[in-house]
């Protein structure tokens, strides 16, 4: 596993973004684990995350591309974020988009923040995580409608490994065959526990021979295949 990969693992614990215990997530799912961008809050920590996804988004898309395009609401710091963090690690100057829940008609209107997306752009998007793939079916189209886009593929923090809506397979499985780009995750769920079992994290082990249990049997369940 690759240096930043450990680093971003033992990053989202010591946040508090990335927990270990009993959750009930929306779709109804509990889950041993829990993960929310949301704690991300200082700026220390928001320099690191771009930072993070900077090297995952060029370990497998390059630099050869226009437009990050981060889906409202949590898309936007991280966009922002990492074009910051592209700019000062590899000298590319990548542009931030995001929509607007809402579509503004006054001042600087239309349904897009941050840069306009135009014809030959090639544009990633960046996200927190994707569980059932549902933020995708409304970020593609509103893309795809700026012109003749290439939609390169999609980046998220963590994949959970678990089935997605319409399958046994994982939601990024379902996007790259649903919308024909592809779809990766700086970490897996395998990582955080291969960095993280019976491994001391910030002074305290957080993946025990319990919380492990509880995750092998999570994913006898809900594992994608």
């Amino acid at each position: 596993m690759e240096a930043y990969k450990q680093e971003f693992i033992n990053f989202m614990v010591e946040s508090d973004v990335l927990k270990f215990g009993e959750f009930t997530l929306k779709s109804g799912r509990k889950s041993p684990f829990f993960m929310n961008a949301g704690a991300y809050v200082t700026g220390s920590q928001l320099h690191k995350l771009g930072q993070y996804y900077a090297k995952a988004i060029h370990e497998h898309y390059g630099d050869d591309f226009d437009v990050l395009f981060g889906p409202a609401y949590k898309g936007i710091p991280l966009g922002v974020a990492t074009c910051i963090a592209f700019s000062e690690l590899y000298g590319k100057e990548i542009r931030y988009c995001s929509n607007r829940k809402e579509a503004k008609d006054h001042g600087d209107a239309g349904i897009l923040l941050g840069s306009s997306i135009k014809d030959g752009d090639k544009v990633v998007i960046i996200e927190d995580v994707t569980t059932s793939g549902k933020s995708i079916e409304e970020t593609f189209p509103i893309i795809k409608a700026q012109g003749d886009v290439e939609i390169l593929g999609l980046m998220v923090s963590l994949n959970r490994m678990e089935k997605g809506r319409d399958s046994d397979k994982s939601a990024l499985d379902e996007i790259k065959e649903k919308y024909g780009f592809d779809a990766n995750a700086i970490v897996s769920m395998s990582d955080v526990v291969e960095c993280l079992y019976n491994k001391e994290c910030n002074g305290k082990v957080v993946i025990n021979d319990e919380i492990k249990t509880a995750i092998d049997a999570y994913y006898e369940q809900y594992g994608a295949k």
